[in-house]
This record gives structure tokens, C-alpha cells and sequence, in this order.
């Protein structure tokens, strides 16, 4: 990482101005802008402001719809499906947040399923939105044109990463679950080949079915291919709970593989559960606090560090850049000045140098 910090209100401003000159309408603009900083707050450099540029060249293109609404595929209270129709994706996930979020008291659960959304950034991202209202949320997506996880046992790709995160509320920090069906992301791929670096382990094979640190296979050809969740060995895991995405994002809404879309984009799924129409929100936030403080304090063997729950690191990150200033991952900055050259805005200024 790079020794500058931002202000986060300082990228949150510059990636809207980009993202209005691209031609999004400036609600929306701030939207996309605050998810994709949210995810670099976090520490989802991967999936923060180093995909801006893309979002710029979808937005120019017209890959990116700028203007419009979602259609309504179906609706019966308790589900709704909306046509993203290529829309914004962070846009299209808070403003479907938004409207579960009306009708979770009334209804205890709510699903929403958005096809043709656009690409939405890191899931991890949204949680809290959920979570600091006592709700829990599940969210998934797939990319239906997308095919660079192997099923298990295959050699070639058929399926994308397929990301779930969860958010769950306690009575003191939330847990903040943000994992892939995948033995990892393309956006972590895409930059150590780009970097002229190994990946940390095998989490990919060749063509010919041998595992490897180099991702530069995924660039060959023929192209190698991505491990489900659990590997070599246990990928039948991942495998399985990437077909549970397929089907909870693409099958359920109605579009997907079978379209063969030429689109970037997503198929989503988005639950809000209220504990309030369940077992009650005191008793929900007591156990899940109890359960996480129990994981928390389980012994480790001698010099290992304390057991963490999924977020902590996250939330521990996000607390420190909020104070001290976001460290962007380098070259993300300069991968955004010919924008900013172009469309006339001066990129921020760093805060300093530690």
C-alpha cells in the first residue's frame, strides 16, 4: 500500500465529479462514489476506487446505462424482481435496500432480485446499512457472462466467483461475512499478473488441470481457470455453494447464462431479515453478541494471534482510515488522472506521508 492517505470525504467528491462528467446524474454519482470508497475503507482495494476507471469507460460507452429506471419483473409484497436494465449497480443495490427496508416490518423478510444490474462493487460495502438498523442482510451476485471458475473436477471455466456476504447484527460490533465461491477473486488475479507477481498459494490451474500460484494462466491459451472454495481437494464445497448462487441470482430473476449476455454486469440477490418478527431483536442481538465473544475468546496456540469474527479486521480498518486517512492501493490515483485530466478536475491531495 501506498504511504499517502485521502480524505475519504476528499475521493468520495472527486469520484462523484468523474462519474457526473461520464454522465451519471449526480445522485447517482455520489452513490457509486461512496460504495466503491467504502469497499477501499475496508480494505477491498480490489473492489474500492481502482474500479472507477472501468466504471468511467462503461459510463462513456454506454455499457454502463446512465439514465432510466429499473422495470418491475414481478412483485408480491414480501419479493420484488427488478430489470436493472445495466443501470448503476451500487445504485441499483441501496435503492433496492432501501425499498425491503420499507417493507421488512411489515413482512419480517424481504427478497429482492435484481438481473442486468451492472457490476456492484464489494458486498462487504452494504452491510452496514443493514446492520446499524438491526437488520440482517444477505446479499449474492453472479456475472452471467462471466465463465472463470471451473466446476469441480472440470478444467475450463463455466461460472463466475459468486460472492455472499452477510451482515449480523449484535449488541456490539457487527459481524461482516464477505467471502467467494472461489479460492479467490479475478480483481486479485488481474493484479498480480499485472504486478509480475505469484498468488499466495495455488488457487488456480492450468489448462491441463495442474494447480499454480502464477496467473498468468488465466491469460494463456488455452486459459486456465479458478478453484471453487476449498481447492483441489475440497472444491466440491465451493462448487456447491456457487451453484446455490446461480441459482438464488441468475435462475431466480429470470435471466442469465443460458441468455449468453454480452454485458458486464451482475444478477443479484438481496435479503433483509427483521429479528423483530422473529424470535425478538433483544434476544437476536444476545445470542449473536454471545456467539461472536465466545469465537472471540477461544484459545489459540502460543504465539498466534487472537481469533477474530469476519468484519472485525474491516471495521478495524475502516475506523482507522476515517481518522487518519485512506491509504489507496498505488497506482489508483494515477490510474484516474487522464479522467481527471480530461474532464478538467483536480485530483485530491494527499494528507500526508507517514
Amino acid at each position: 500500500m501506498t504511504d499517502q492517505r485521502y480524505a475519504a470525504d476528499d475521493l468520495r467528491a472527486f469520484a462523484a465529479q468523474l462519474l457526473q462528467k461520464a454522465g451519471l446524474p449526480g445522485e447517482r454519482a455520489g452513490v457509486v462514489a461512496e460504495v466503491l470508497v467504502e469497499g477501499d475503507l475496508m480494505g477491498k482495494t480490489t473492489h474500492g476506487l481502482q474500479l472507477l476507471p472501468v466504471y468511467l469507460k462503461e459510463a462513456e460507452s454506454g455499457g454502463m446505462a446512465r439514465d432510466g429506471e429499473p422495470g418491475v419483473v414481478a412483485d408480491t409484497g414480501a419479493a420484488f424482481t427488478w430489470d436493472g436494465k445495466y443501470l448503476p449497480g451500487p445504485w441499483l443495490v441501496t435503492r433496492a435496500m432501501d425499498e425491503a427496508e420499507r417493507r421488512v416490518a411489515e413482512h419480517g423478510a424481504v427478497t429482492a432480485v435484481i438481473r442486468r444490474s451492472h457490476h456492484i462493487g464489494a458486498l462487504q460495502a452494504y452491510l452496514m446499512r443493514a446492520t446499524g438498523r438491526d437488520l440482517m442482510m444477505i446479499l449474492m451476485a453472479s456475472d452471467p457472462r462471466e465463465a472463470s471458475v471451473a466446476p469441480h473436477g472440470g478444467l475450463e471455466g463455466r461460472y463466475s466467483p459468486n460472492p455472499i456476504a452477510i451482515g449480523i447484527p449484535t449488541s456490539g460490533s457487527p459481524v461482516l461475512v464477505d467471502i467467494s465461491a472461489s479460492t479467490t477473486a479475478n480483481g486479485v488475479v488481474n493484479r498480480a499478473h499485472k504486478a509480475g507477481q505469484k498468488l499466495p498459494g495455488p488457487w488456480l490451474k492450468d489448462a491441463r488441470g495442474q494447480p499454480t500460484d502464477d496467473p498468468a494462466v488465466r491469460f494463456a491459451e488455452p486459459p486456465g481457470s479458478l478453484y471453487p472454495l476449498g481447492g483441489a481437494d475440497l472444491g466440491y464445497k465451493g462448487f456447491g455453494l456457487g451453484i446455490m448462487i446461480e441459482a438464488l441470482t441468475a435462475a431466480l430473476g429470470g435471466y442469465g447464462r443460458a441468455d449468453r449476455p454480452g454485458n458486464w454486469g451482475a444478477s443479484v440477490f438481496l435479503q433483509l431479515i427483521d429479528p423483530r418478527r422473529f424470535g425478538g431483536r433483544e434476544a437476536f442481538l444476545r445470542e449473536t453478541a454471545f456467539f461472536a465473544e465466545s469465537c472471540r475468546d477461544t484459545p489459540v496456540a502460543p504465539g498466534q494471534p487472537p481469533v477474530q469474527m469476519p468484519g472485525d479486521g474491516a471495521l478495524r480498518r475502516r475506523r482507522d482510515q476515517l481518522e487518519a486517512g485512506v491509504r489507496l492501493y498505488p497506482g489508483i490515483i494515477g490510474g484516474l488522472e487522464p479522467f481527471a485530466e480530461k474532464y478538467g478536475i483536480e485530483p485530491p491531495a494527499p494528507l500526508s506521508a507517514d
